[in-house]
């Protein structure tokens, strides 16, 4: 333990400061256990030469920001519970606080994660595209509620409001020319805070996972959000799933959607996986 020399990368303007608290708590526990560490928040480093491990606290758009600026970056990494949305740490470390996640980081081996491409930026949960776009536009009312309840309750005003899109997608083993309520290609299980909307994507298999949803009623809308929520939506007739290494997707006018939860725009969006980019300790 006392070989490692860890930087600690925060985002102290994830969840309305609770990275910055988190981050405060884990040093203090680095120090009691003699580990050496480096705390950067305000201005991260140029590189990690000088360090064995790198710890980001935050969210998925922190963690998203952290792995294009440092692509090519190869010592394990770890994330701890920071932000507004926690999936990718979610699937990294289940329900784990922050207290059982550093056992976890200290005494783990790292482990290889994919990281999916779209249009040559690099995200580890997932892109959506149209319906997900729209829900992202009120950010705002998801950080100032928080988490989980925020994004379920802007889920359900867009319900009301959003219009389904047409797209054009192809893959080697799939292609389709339609309206579609629900776009997805996602590394991880869940994505807006807890909703598993891809419950066999695996985040070192080598493929991306492919979530489309035929046009629906705001009855049956509202009917089926607590199912795909849960993840038990794939046997549903209106939902495709379809896994692979490639996927291009193309809107008639560009379209809103998000990266990580990050906005994003677009009227093509091409997408491939890097299997094994980075190391985590999990």
């Amino acid at each position: 333990m006392t070989d490692q020399k860890i930087a600690l990368i925060v985002n102290p303007l994830a969840g309305k400061g609770k990275a910055n608290h988190i981050a405060g708590l884990i040093a203090g526990k680095l120090y009691h256990h003699a580990v050496s560490y480096t705390l950067f928040n305000t201005e991260w480093p140029s590189h990690f030469d000088e360090y064995s491990e790198a710890w980001i606290i935050g969210g998925d758009g922190t963690i998203n920001y952290f792995i294009n600026k440092y692509p090519a970056i190869k010592i394990p990494l770890a994330l701890f519970k920071g932000g507004t949305g926690d999936d990718f740490a979610s699937a990294l470390y289940g329900e784990a606080d922050w207290q059982e996640q550093l056992d976890i980081v200290l005494h783990t081996l790292p482990k290889p994660v994919d990281a999916g491409v779209c249009n040559g930026k690099m995200f580890l949960v997932g892109v959506g595209i149209g319906f997900e776009g729209e829900i992202l536009k009120s950010m705002n009312t998801i950080r100032i509620i928080g988490g989980h309840f925020g994004y379920y309750l802007v889920v359900l005003g867009k319900i009301i409001s959003f219009k389904e899109k047409r797209f054009k997608i192809s893959s080697d083993l799939f292609s389709c020319d339609e309206k579609l309520l629900l776009v997805e290609v996602n590394n991880t299980r869940q994505t807006g805070g807890g909703f598993v909307v891809s419950p066999k994507a695996v985040m070192n298999d080598g493929l991306l996972d492919l979530i489309i949803s035929k046009p629906l009623s705001f009855f049956h809308r509202l009917k089926y959000l607590p199912v795909i929520e849960k993840g038990k939506h794939l046997s549903l007739p209106f939902i495709n799933h379809v896994t692979g290494t490639k996927f291009s997707i193309e809107c008639e006018k560009s379209i809103t959607g998000h990266m990580d939860g990050e906005m994003i725009t677009g009227t093509r969006f091409e997408f491939e996986v890097v299997k094994g980019k980075f190391q985590f300790l999990y």
